[in-house]
């Protein structure tokens, strides 16, 4: 697993099959992005069959049948999705691509599970939207910063538990390493990545909504910068949100890609969660100068102040419950509403950004 690196960053835990062998087949097509390989390790330690490969570029699917051997490289696209025994398609494709893809994949009978961002413009999800209506198929989406990442899973069994109290106020510090040399074009290009709130703001507006229990939100302020590289002029390097939600809890986040070369994580991402009976805060991808490991939460409360250490504990329940989900056709992983809200909502706040000079 490649620590340093956030976009070839991909997790890899215990193995819990939910499933027998070949009882949930899925395929990867479109490996824009390195995502697509932690999406399908969770699936296959979920018990998921990886049975094919699809894109274009040879190259890549050469590299990923390395990492998964056995996996068939499918001629085309249509090969997998007029195969009647795959249930999933999982997809990273260049963000503006998403939409797309996951259209063609629900109007073949699949349900589609997709890197974030998931869109680039609001008409795409309302389309999205309306596919999910009439083909009744999952449109899924890989907010990987909780659903792969032990200390979120374990704070969200903590406010589930309700012993810490109401949740108030979510903050998310999102920092990214940008490694510009080893990023492709589209990354680039604003059409396609969609723009920082966009793109790696998704997870944190996922991430209050999940921990906060909030159901929509107003965006009161969102403002976007490109501060130091002028040599991207369609990169943005620098964004934050103020929400408001529904039930009154609050929401800061800042994601940026600022992640310096000495820190060995590609990001000292953070979130801190204020309750009502104290507060949790996070440390997702290292303890800085304490602890190279990941997953460190911190509780405190009126009878403690715990540090817990879950790296390796909990695992990632989110995969076996989609693939629950899809084969029982329910919503425990993830509702379809929650996965559209946090697109929705990154997408109005990027839309509104004002522009920092």
């Amino acid at each position: 697993m490649q620590k340093a690196d956030g976009m070839n960053y991909a997790p890899t835990g215990k193995p819990k099959p939910v499933c027998q062998p070949g009882d949930f087949v899925f395929a990867a097509v479109a490996l824009d992005h390195g995502h697509i390989y932690g999406m399908c390790n969770g699936l296959r330690e979920a018990g998921g069959t990886l049975k094919y490969v699809y894109d274009p570029d040879p190259q890549k699917v050469e590299a990923f049948c390395r990492t998964y051997p056995g996996v068939q490289a499918a001629r085309c696209e249509a090969e997998i999705l007029e195969d009647p025994a795959v249930h999933l398609v999982a997809g990273a494709a260049v963000p503006s691509e998403r939409c797309a893809l996951g259209l063609r994949v629900m109007n073949h009978g699949k349900d589609y599970f997709t890197d974030k961002a998931p869109f680039t413009t609001l008409e795409q999800l309302e389309s999205a939207r309306a596919a999910v209506q009439k083909t009744g198929m999952k449109y899924m989406v890989y907010y990987s910063e909780r659903l792969h990442v032990e200390s979120a899973v374990f704070a969200g069994q903590l406010i589930k538990e309700g012993a810490i109290g109401r949740v108030i106020q979510v903050i998310g510090l999102g920092p990214h390493r940008l490694r510009a040399s080893s990023r492709p074009p589209w990354f680039f290009e604003k059409a396609k990545y969609g723009g920082i709130l966009c793109d790696i703001g998704s997870h944190q507006v996922e991430q209050y909504l999940y921990f906060a229990g909030v159901k929509d939100a107003q965006v009161v302020r969102s403002q976007v910068a490109n501060f130091n590289h002028p040599e991207y002029p369609e990169l943005e390097d620098f964004g934050e949100v103020m929400l408001v939600g529904d039930n009154g809890a609050t929401n800061y986040f800042r994601v940026d890609w600022f992640t310096r070369d000495a820190l060995s994580d590609w990001g000292d991402t953070r979130t801190i969660i204020l309750v009502t009976k104290g507060y949790i805060e996070l440390r997702k991808h290292i303890d800085l100068l304490r602890d190279q490991t990941a997953d460190h939460v911190y509780l405190v409360n009126d009878e403690v102040a715990k540090h817990f250490a879950v790296n390796g504990e909990g695992g990632f329940p989110f995969f076996g419950e989609l693939i629950l989900d899809c084969l029982n056709r329910t919503e425990k992983a993830m509702t379809q509403e929650h996965a559209f809200k946090a697109a929705e909502l990154c997408l109005k706040a990027q839309a509104q950004a004002v522009v920092i000079e």
